[in-house]
């Protein structure tokens, strides 16, 4: 079911925000990229007219196109892989998350662009040829006008995307270079800041509850579920002192963090012990806190270049496993 806030669904409205943004963000990425014509890189002219103006109005239409195209099944793709990313416990899946969108956007969304817009283009083309065919029967064919006019409507995503091929490969080491490794620091800053504000929060409903927290209780009626308003006050209150803290380096932060890694094992271990104590279809969400005791714990705990190495792998590990659920999601799920 949708989740809505003040009537407003909101997977509905991630689809709008996107329908402008991802424009918007192909149009900025060409501004500030200094792409050049393998072809033709001397020819300043050529270049601003192919690189600065075609290319991202031919890539931003694409996607315009594919996103209202599949506006519905986006949005439903977002009300069901709440329920397929088991492995996460319901109240880290936010902290995951951030992580998720950071690589997905970074590294993912650049690579898949040209492909998406050659698909676009020859899809629009057969369905501009088609749409007056009320049905469609096991054994139609596509005619020979759909087919040319595919083929024709596709040479133009097609010339753009051969035309800066070579540089748009090098796109995710620039924003590497000029955006992950100038963020990392606070990336890492807000995950283990979020982190921990979360882990305090789930010790306390944890307690609230009598040993089973209601986030983990999947199996049960959602409409027996207590708010906990406070908590999630406490947690944004927690989470903007953690962050400056770790951000102005007062040595308290490293046990603050510490504590958060005790904490989250421990509610770990209570809520599987007890959770397949009372139920059966308890699910003990393994795999999900390994990989959030690792990420805080490589910080905490170890020191040195492996920790660093534990780190980016644990962001990464969970960022492919959201993006991973979330396209296998989009793919299988019924409109």
């Amino acid at each position: 079911m949708s989740k809505t806030v003040k009537g407003v669904i909101v997977t509905r409205l991630i689809v709008l925000l996107a329908i402008i943004l991802v424009p918007v963000s192909i149009f900025l990425i060409f501004s500030l990229v200094d792409f050049t014509l393998w072809y033709s890189p001397e020819d300043t002219v050529l270049t601003f007219w192919i690189i600065k103006i075609l290319c991202p109005t031919v890539f931003s239409v694409s996607w315009l196109f594919f996103l209202i195209l599949f506006a519905n099944r986006f949005a439903n793709t977002m009300d069901s892989f709440d329920e397929k990313i088991s492995v996460v416990p319901s109240r880290l899946k936010f902290f995951y998350g951030i992580n998720a969108v950071y690589i997905l956007l970074i590294f993912v969304f650049p690579l898949i662009t040209p492909f998406i817009s050659i698909l676009s283009f020859a899809s629009f083309a057969w369905r501009l040829t088609t749409f007056k065919k009320e049905s469609w029967e096991d054994d139609s064919r596509i005619s020979l006008l759909t087919k040319i006019a595919m083929v024709v409507a596709a040479i133009v995503p097609i010339f753009c995307t051969v035309s800066i091929i070579p540089e748009f490969l090098k796109l995710p080491l620039f924003l590497w270079n000029n955006v992950w490794l100038k963020l990392i620091d606070y990336l890492y800053m807000i995950s283990y800041s979020l982190f921990t504000a979360l882990a305090i929060g789930s010790l306390i409903i944890l307690f609230s509850n009598s040993g089973i927290s209601e986030y983990e209780q999947l199996f049960t009626d959602t409409s027996q579920k207590k708010s906990f308003v406070q908590v999630k006050v406490l947690e944004v209150f927690l989470f903007v002192i953690f962050f400056l803290l770790d951000f102005y380096n007062f040595p308290i932060i490293s046990l603050i963090y510490t504590a958060g890694l005790i904490i989250v094992v421990f509610t770990f271990i209570v809520n599987m012990v007890r959770g397949k104590s009372k139920y059966g279809n308890f699910k003990s969400y393994f795999v999900g806190y390994l990989i959030a005791a690792v990420f805080i714990g490589s910080n905490v705990i170890l020191a040195g270049e492996f920790s660093l190495i534990l780190r980016s792998w644990s962001l990464l590990i969970s960022a492919m496993l959201y993006i991973f659920v979330l396209f296998y999601t989009f793919i299988t799920i019924e409109d």
